[in-house]
């Protein structure tokens, strides 16, 4: 670390460009814990080389961050971080946003960088950063893709430090193919702060808020293929008629099948309302029962450990989660707030033991947040492992 009374972090992220609720948090956890903690710390995001911007809709891809930058600003303002960030626009070749005219020197003088799913690339003025830390989030497509995206792999390689939300990479119990890169366990931090318990409605519904697709093809690497969660989801669909309508799910149109989901018994909120703000989604999940959490099909076949950054945000907001199975039962403690499932079946009884014992379940959740994803948790021991490399 530098002699600076504090040290300086630099979190990387998707929030200028993809700028909706959920994918907001993902980052916003981060940077808030960071802050928490009495780092000095910044949100940096690059543009990219290629037009990947959008409105919240995530349909229209263009070079144009002026929502995304309105949207940041909003955000950061309210957290009380209204100064800590700053945008790169490769595209005009301009610093953007409130840390805009010294944003390159905060890079440069950074003592640690976070990657945060490695959608920044490592531009010059992060080479001399001693510790450059890469957090996968997607385990086992970033695995293939290393494997077979020579472009891809030569970004990972521009990290020191390598972690993953695939807590199981390495372990027996895992398919995910080894890659090389020295994968270590993580998982996704919470600002306690920002995400404070609340009374959870007894009478509300199991939601969740999810992408049905996110590629359009399965990834493949020899007999392995990972898909989404739409071949998830199949086995499921049924739920509804076997539990009766306490199921509500936000989700984008498009390849979802609506139709056929508000036919099962799903019921369907307005993913636009939902994921206007960070705020707006917080309020959804606080005005949940609990979680219903599907997982994309790669995740379970590779039994990875793969535990959801929105699934941990129901956490610590006293949220019960029943979630499909990734393997995360091996790193996490269920049946007590936090429940896993691998059949139709099993959702079924875990929902009825969330229902016959709510105020027991809520507890426990924010309990197993406290314990396993609280920034103050997470964010020391990931800083100080990487900075032994």
């Amino acid at each position: 670390m530098s002699k600076r009374s504090r040290a300086r972090l630099v979190v990387l992220g998707w929030i200028i460009r993809g700028p909706v609720g959920g994918i907001a948090w993902h980052y916003l956890n981060y940077v808030c814990g960071l802050a928490e903690l009495g780092y000095d710390v910044y949100y940096i995001e690059d543009s990219d080389d290629v037009p990947c911007c959008c409105d919240r809709t995530l349909i229209s891809w263009n070079s144009d961050p002026t929502y995304g930058l309105s949207f940041a600003s909003a955000a950061f303002a309210r957290l009380g971080l209204g100064d800590r960030w700053a945008y790169y626009d490769a595209h005009t070749d301009e610093w953007k946003g409130a840390r805009s005219r010294d944003a390159r020197e905060l890079c440069q003088t950074a003592d640690v960088v976070l990657n945060i799913s490695g959608v920044n690339p490592i531009r010059e003025w992060f080479e001399r950063v001693p510790s450059r830390i890469l957090i996968d989030t997607d385990p086992g497509f970033t695995q293939i893709r290393t494997l077979t995206d020579p472009v891809f792999r030569r970004r990972c390689e521009a990290h020191t430090a390598f972690f993953s939300f695939g807590e199981n990479i390495g372990k027996p119990c895992s398919a995910v193919p080894d890659d090389g890169f020295p994968w270590r366990a993580t998982r996704q931090p919470v600002s306690l702060d920002a995400w404070p318990c609340t009374a959870g409605p007894t009478g509300g519904r199991y939601t969740t808020v999810m992408q049905w697709a996110s590629e359009p093809a399965p990834f493949e690497y020899g007999a392995l293929r990972l898909a989404m969660k739409s071949e998830s989801f199949g086995p499921f669909i049924a739920l509804p008629q076997r539990l009766g309508g306490i199921f509500e799910i936000a989700v984008r149109a498009g390849v979802a099948p609506l139709a056929s989901l508000r036919e099962a018994g799903w019921g369907l909120a307005d993913i636009d309302a939902v994921s206007r703000d960070p705020w707006s989604y917080q309020a959804f999940v606080q005005a949940s029962k609990a979680e219903f959490g599907i997982a994309k099909q790669g995740y379970v076949a590779t039994r990875c450990g793969w535990f959801s950054e929105r699934s941990a945000n129901y956490l610590a907001s006293g949220r019960p989660v029943l979630h499909q199975d990734t393997g995360f039962a091996e790193c996490l403690p269920c049946g007590e707030g936090l429940l896993a499932f691998r059949s139709p079946e099993e959702a079924a009884d875990a929902v009825r033991r969330i229902d016959a014992d709510y105020d027991f379940h809520s507890r426990a959740a924010r309990a197993l947040s406290e314990e396993y994803f609280a920034a103050g948790r997470v964010l020391p021991a990931l800083i100080e492992t990487a900075a032994g490399d």
